[in-house]
């Protein structure tokens, strides 16, 4: 079943964010890079966006799943409009897409 397996939250100053997260919850965040870091618990992950031209403008909610070509189809039949075309990053490939009411959602595929 297609779930919710992250949230990515914009995060202007990463490195603040990753400390109050760190002290506030214990988190453990692992960096991909200058500008990402999250949590890789493996349940409901935490994604922090530092590159504020990649951010989203709200927590974005993804989801995941097994099949990425057959949910695009999917959300496009259901009335979806993708706002981010499928692309690859480490651990996977994802789109962004928009619902009837104009909330941002990703999906994922991991590799």
């Amino acid at each position: 079943m297609a779930r919710p397996s992250f949230i990515e939250l914009p995060a202007a100053d990463i490195d603040a964010a990753k400390q109050f997260y760190s002290n506030a919850f214990g988190w453990a965040l692992t960096d991909f890079g200058p500008s990402y870091a999250c949590t890789m618990t493996g349940d409901v992950d935490v994604g922090l966006q530092g590159d504020m031209t990649e951010a989203p403008r709200a927590p974005l909610p993804v989801i995941a799943v097994d099949d990425l070509e057959a949910a695009l189809v999917a959300v496009t039949a259901a009335g979806g409009t993708i706002v981010k075309p499928t692309f690859g990053f480490p651990g996977g490939r994802r789109f962004h897409f928009t619902d009837p009411n104009g909330n941002e959602l990703a999906v994922l595929q991991a590799d």
